[in-house]
């Protein structure tokens, strides 16, 4: 079977990990902010804190924002529950922004007719949290304009895009933004087995997300109410969680963070390929902006419902042994959204996307041999589906 999707584990790799197996410290120690340090010169921000994973940085970033019981956060519907589910953690309620058709990524048309509509109604989003779908950026400019001009905050979800960039600079600086959050899961770019990360510009956040990461303690002498009682002493200033990464975890990170420009010109590379060899076939391949350059984590496409059954196409890839996926079926399609009010048709052009998608293998170890069979096996379901 042809994954989807498969990490890239290298000798040096290796030897980070046992380094830190061997060390003093295999959970909290120097490795964590080592990475952090890492992340943040990539992505050109100031401040990086690590995260047992992504979901975790998202729900810590909604709490560094205060977001909390009466809110309501904004997101995409083409994501995992996560990019959702962050907000409903919080007490706070959550709606969808619908997609642009061919980038998957949110609307600026209809995130603006929604804040209007909001406006009107007196019920404005505290935070938005645009999704880089597949590893290509949204319109961050546009989406910051409309945050300065309505007073929402901004948490981009850029699990996909680490590697990324958006007119010349990288994903992750936050220049539209007050928090950007990273996933490096097996399946993204680079990968420290589970994990994520926050960037921030901005100093305080970047304390609040510190102490939602680890049980809300501190050992600051500045953030302390009272006076020290001891070398020992600690203050629990905030209801934290224990979201912390450990060193094992960071050492594979920051090895894997020396090979990024490489993963991210492989997959496009791949990607190029994939437009090239795709072209004769019924359907629609990735399109990305010419001000973006996509991480492409995932390479989504979208099959004519009119010259193909994506499920036969689907089953009968499936059954070649190749390892196709759909990402993502609209999060309020999902029973537990369903109860919160939530029908299906909400936001069309998801619904458009999630009937026709198919996400192909796009790995960095994925060979020219390997990604031909997958063509030609897509060629075949495709055919025979008729």
């Amino acid at each position: 079977m042809i994954p989807y999707g498969r990490q890239n584990i290298s000798d040096a790799d290796i030897e980070a990990v046992i380094a830190a197996l061997k060390s003093e410290y295999i959970t909290q120690g120097p490795r964590v902010r080592s990475f952090e340090t890492c992340v943040a010169g990539i992505a050109q921000s100031p401040h990086g804190i690590a995260f047992n994973s992504a979901t975790s940085a998202l729900h810590g970033a909604c709490l560094a924002l205060g977001l909390g019981p009466g809110d309501l956060l904004w997101t995409s519907p083409i994501s995992f529950v996560a990019s959702s589910n962050c907000g409903l953690y919080c007490g706070a309620e959550v709606d969808f922004v619908d997609i642009e058709p061919d980038t998957f990524n949110m609307s600026v048309s209809a995130l603006t007719e929604k804040l209007e509509q909001a406006e009107r109604n007196g019920r404005l989003p505290k935070v938005l949290v645009p999704v880089h779908m597949a590893g290509q950026s949204c319109d961050m400019a546009e989406i910051g304009k409309l945050a300065v001009r309505y007073g929402f905050r901004v948490i981009e979800d850029a699990s996909h895009a680490i590697g990324g960039n958006y007119q010349g600079k990288p994903v992750g600086n936050c220049e539209h933004s007050d928090i950007t959050v990273f996933s490096f899961h097996p399946v993204k770019i680079i990968t420290s087995g589970e994990g994520g990360m926050a960037m921030t510009r901005n100093a305080q956040l970047a304390e609040r997300l510190a102490l939602y990461c680890s049980h809300g303690v501190t050992r600051d002498p500045r953030l302390m109410r009272g006076e020290s009682e001891g070398p020992w002493y600690y203050e629990q200033i905030a209801l934290g969680f224990n979201y912390r990464m450990t060193d094992i975890q960071a050492a594979l990170g920051e090895s894997q963070c020396h090979r990024l420009t490489q993963f991210v010109e492989r997959r496009n590379a791949l990607a190029r390929r994939y437009d090239s060899l795709l072209d004769a076939l019924p359907l629609i391949t990735p399109v990305v902006r010419e001000d973006r350059v996509s991480a492409f984590h995932l390479y989504v496409v979208r099959i004519d419902n009119a010259a193909a059954d994506r499920r036969a196409v689907f089953e009968q890839l499936r059954e070649d042994g190749i390892g196709v996926n759909v990402h993502y079926i609209p999060i309020y399609h999902q029973p537990y959204y369903q109860s919160l009010g939530f029908e299906r048709g909400y936001c069309p052009a998801a619904e458009r996307y999630y009937e026709s998608a198919i996400s192909i293998p796009m790995f960095f170890d994925l060979s020219d041999e390997e990604q031909d069979r997958v063509v030609a096996c897509l060629d075949k379901a495709l055919k025979s589906s008729d």
